[in-house]
């Protein structure tokens, strides 16, 4: 593969995206390290956008006749199996093994979107949150409100809290919410712009499942920084990104009540964001426990490719040609008790 190649020709005529070398160059090192002989193939499918895939989440709130058999005609099928631990019935969502990607809808005030386009993996850290109706739910970092918008696929919370610090995030999670949620369960819905380290101690054992979707270094976005100089800062300021980690996860289990679960996700392959935040969590709070997610892993595992030899409680899917999801890193903890 070549290390500064031009990204297919053109689209619509317009050049693509360049990789950024020093980025690319990092990578190569850190995960060359850290995935071994895995990351060959999982670099040639992030420096490679035309196999990038996208999947199709329902709307279930903005039903549309005929969408699923134009879906069917075009290689779509279901991306989940029945045989998940957690699979509610309103939880529809398509992929294809192809690249591309269906057409977006755009935003139309007062007129809700009958589709969401994201990575599947995304999803796998909702399933794994398994929220039930009436639960009070706590989405701390929810832009841009994919994820939040998944959530309300599979059950009604009781009370349903999404928060997101960055002002400009926010705007754009409000707009999600608004194009696929009903006035009608909008009340059920509180969208602050709180700093999500302080949620724990302002709102102590409020909530029974919390989602953390954390910052994180976006391994996909970030191999196409188009300034080196802005690229070079990010990959200086990436050490300092699991310590905001840790203290998201540590507000979040300050807002699960006991017997509540919390999961943490990133966007990275970084053992640095991933699997050493959840050890110094789980060594530093001594009433939470790890939850056991082989049972979901075993469920996908026809569509989704995962890092072997990861504990139990934490998935990593690694993206690979014709199953080009991820990278996703899925963690799952459990609050046995008050602190």
């Amino acid at each position: 593969f070549l290390l500064s190649l031009q990204l297919e020709k053109k689209t619509k005529g317009k050049p693509q995206k360049q990789i950024c070398q020093v980025v690319l160059d990092h990578f190569e090192k850190q995960y060359t390290a850290e995935l071994g002989d895995a990351w060959s193939s999982v670099r040639d499918v992030l420096t490679s956008p035309w196999c990038w895939q996208h999947a199709v989440l329902l709307n279930r709130f903005s039903q549309s006749p005929g969408l699923e058999s134009s879906l069917a005609e075009q290689g779509y099928h279901p991306a989940f199996p029945a045989a998940l631990p957690y699979l509610p019935a309103a939880f529809r969502c398509y992929i294809r093994t192809a690249p591309g990607r269906f057409p977006a809808q755009k935003h139309q005030p007062g007129t809700l979107k009958e589709y969401y386009l994201l990575n599947a993996a995304s999803l796998l850290p909702v399933l794994a949150l398994e929220v039930q109706d009436g639960e009070d739910v706590l989405d701390l970092c929810a832009a841009p409100g994919g994820k939040s918008v998944a959530i309300l696929q599979c059950a009604c919370p009781g009370h349903f809290h999404c928060n997101e610090y960055d002002d400009l995030r926010s705007r754009w999670l409000e707009q999600t919410i608004e194009s696929f949620i009903p006035d009608a369960l909008i009340n059920l819905i509180t969208v602050s712009k709180l700093d999500g380290r302080q949620i724990g101690d302002l709102q102590p054992e409020s909530y029974d499942k919390v989602l953390v979707d954390a910052p994180c270094s976006n391994d996909r976005s970030w191999l196409f920084s188009a300034d080196p100089q802005q690229a070079a800062l990010r990959l200086m300021q990436r050490k300092e990104l699991s310590s905001l980690q840790f203290q998201l996860l540590r507000s979040a289990v300050k807002a699960l009540r006991p017997g509540g679960s919390l999961v943490y996700s990133t966007c990275t392959l970084s053992k640095a964001e991933n699997s050493h935040v959840i050890s110094l969590i789980l060594n530093s709070c001594t009433n939470v426990r790890p939850v056991d997610l082989s049972g979901m892993a075993r469920g996908v595992s026809q569509e989704f490719t995962f890092l072997s030899g990861m504990q139990q409680h934490e998935l990593l899917v690694l993206p690979e040609k014709g199953r080009a999801w991820g990278p996703m890193y899925v963690a799952k903890l459990k609050k046995v008790s008050s602190t």
